[in-house]
């Protein structure tokens, strides 16, 4: 069976030496998390991840959820205990805003929280991820009373959150959505219409669900421009915050999932149920995009979790696996056969997957400290920086981490070879689960599309050229270290080439819209590429600094990156020679060719 052991000595190394969040501590949140604090919270996470999530992980796999006759849905055997002692302890509310009982420590604080989570067990870890992100939408659009009436339960996890976008006849275009809602003399509206594959739209996790449901108030606006957003209550909420009868919506089936099978994903049917607009008319989109952008960064931590344990296992695989003999000649000639983990091939696979995950969980933790930045620097200027870092970085981080965690959970089942393949070894469930990642919160396709298409152009451009000054400034201030050098030198190759693709598309992509989306993908890849140079440049700084206490850790972290820089980010090179090829060869067959 899979094992997951939280790396906290590599969180701790990026928190403390690579982002030195320390320096931070005179700013609200941060001012609430010396070292001892967040010490503790990635101790306790670890073992609540260690202990409680991952042994019931293949559980959840196997059993499924199951929807009941009266429309009710049961979890997993183990998931409401787990979700109780979540609630119990306090975890739901690490980084939430104090007045409504949170914690209120740094998101960068909670990130390797979230990482324990996910990689112990991603479908369970779906439930409060949703349930934090709408909490942040109504924070952000909704009224006092509102946030009063909801906030408090959902940030302890007493009640849970979702989201409800999709219909049968709408994904990516929620444009063409038909659910309605009409409005009620005491100022509320009644939905009714279809949602589908809405995660944890019924469970028997909670005492109360909060969905957020996005519809069109009757007689408004068509398309995009005349969805608003709807607060509706599994149960209505008294006067007095009890809870009152039960509303007009159920759970009219669960999908048959490739994987996630711990997660509820419903078919939301609504027969007039009591809503609450959030926000203004017609402006739904605005408040949903706070969830949504919520909730495409936690994707793309899905995509780096499932890869670390994939990677664990599939490391402790090799050392143990015997089977034929070093090329080089017996590497443990006490035994029949070496472990496989002599075999260069082998090593090929573990090094990209350990490069990608190292450098991912970097970035990914460097994106969540900008996030916090935005929100709590008194300087205007760092605000902006970060404010415009976040809109840039999001895409990259849901598509860039999810593509490549795939990829090395599906590596992590070549290495174990046949017995990957079955479910007795358990790697297959990292493999299943996380390919949902590259698909929901907006497939990757449409990640690079935003990138290319709106974060590009942005204020003129200002997001991109500040992220070339992060990459340039890096490199001006390093570039008379020589043991930093093999790391500056790369950061510089690829600064230059993300520079050309940004402006081959500056200059193609709007004579030509089929060049942008031809091109969108590699680009996406040539920035995420980049951006991990840059981490791992980040990184091997660091490591320099501390090697040759006699921790091999930095040693380690060094021959990492130097693989990185020699056998990843080539791959830039050929991703820019795509995204420079334009649309031509992509579209040059006509559509009944196919």
């Amino acid at each position: 069976m899979p094992k997951y052991q939280a790396p906290l000595k590599d969180m701790k190394f990026l928190l403390y030496d690579v982002l030195e969040i320390g320096a931070y501590s005179n700013l609200p949140r941060f001012a609430d998390a010396p070292r001892d604090v967040i010490d503790a919270v990635l101790d306790g996470g670890a073992t609540f991840a260690s202990e409680v999530l991952q042994p019931i992980n293949a559980i959840g796999d196997k059993q499924g959820c199951k929807r009941n006759p009266d429309g009710s849905v049961t979890t997993p055997k183990g998931f409401r205990e787990a979700y109780q002692r979540m609630s119990d302890d306090g975890w739901m509310a690490i980084s939430a805003d104090p007045q409504f009982g949170g914690q209120g420590l740094p998101r960068v604080v909670a990130f390797p929280f979230l990482e324990m989570c996910s990689s112990a067990n991603m479908a369970f870890s779906m439930y409060p991820g949703l349930t934090r992100g709408a909490a942040e939408a109504i924070q952000h659009g909704g009224s006092e009373g509102q946030k009063k009436t909801y906030l408090p339960n959902m940030v302890s996890g007493k009640w849970s959150g979702t989201m409800n976008l999709t219909e049968p006849q709408c994904g990516t275009d929620l444009g063409l959505i038909r659910t309605k809602a009409v409005p009620q003399p005491d100022g509320s509206y009644k939905i009714t219409g279809q949602k589908i594959w809405i995660s944890g739209g019924e469970q028997d996790l909670a005492e109360n669900i909060i969905q957020l449901v996005l519809a069109r108030i009757e007689g408004g606006p068509e398309g995009i421009k005349g969805i608003s957003l709807f607060i509706v209550p599994k149960f209505l909420v008294n006067a007095d915050g009890s809870l009152g009868a039960r509303n007009a919506f159920q759970c009219g089936g669960l999908e048959e999932k490739m994987g996630i099978h711990g997660n509820a994903t419903c078919v939301m049917n609504y027969e007039g149920a009591t809503g609450y607009l959030v926000g203004e008319a017609h402006k739904g989109m605005r408040t949903m995009f706070v969830m949504m952008n919520e909730a495409r960064l936690g994707v793309g931590l899905q995509g780096l979790s499932q890869a670390e344990v994939a990677f664990q296992n599939a490391a402790d695989f090799a050392r143990e696996r015997l089977q034929g003999r070093s090329i080089t000649g017996a590497k443990s000639p006490d035994k029949p056969a070496d472990p496989i983990i002599v075999h260069p091939d082998v090593r090929r696979m573990l090094m990209d997957m350990k490069a990608f995950i190292e450098g991912g969980r970097a970035f990914a933790y460097w994106t969540a400290l900008q996030g916090d930045l935005e929100v709590v620097s008194p300087d205007p200027h760092v605000r902006e920086k970060a404010e415009d870092r976040m809109a840039l970085l999001t895409p990259v981080i849901k598509a860039f981490l999810t593509d490549r965690g795939f990829k090395s959970a599906s590596e992590a089942l070549q290495l174990h070879g046949g017995t990957g393949y079955t479910r007795e070894q358990g790697v297959e469930q990292f493999v299943r689960d996380a390919r949902i990642a590259l698909i929901y919160e907006g497939t990757n396709g449409i990640q690079a599309l935003d990138l290319v298409g709106r974060k590009l152009a942005a204020n003129g451009g200002r997001a991109v050229f500040s992220f070339f000054s992060d990459l340039e400034d890096f490199v001006s201030s390093n570039d008379e270290n020589e043991k930093l050098k093999p790391y500056v030198d790369g950061v510089t190759t690829a600064t230059a080439q993300l520079k050309d693709g940004t402006m081959w598309l500056m200059q193609n992509g709007m004579s030509n819209f089929d060049n942008a989306g031809a091109s969108s993908h590699d680009y996406l890849q040539l920035f995420g590429l980049t951006a991990l140079a840059l981490m791992w440049a980040k990184m091997a700084k660091a490591a320099l600094e501390r090697q040759g206490n006699g921790d091999r850790f930095y040693d380690d972290k060094l021959a990492t990156a130097r693989y990185y820089f020699e056998r990843v980010l080539p791959d830039a090179t050929s991703h820019l020679a795509k995204v420079k090829a334009g649309a031509a060869p992509v579209m040059a067959l006509s559509a009944d060719a196919f």
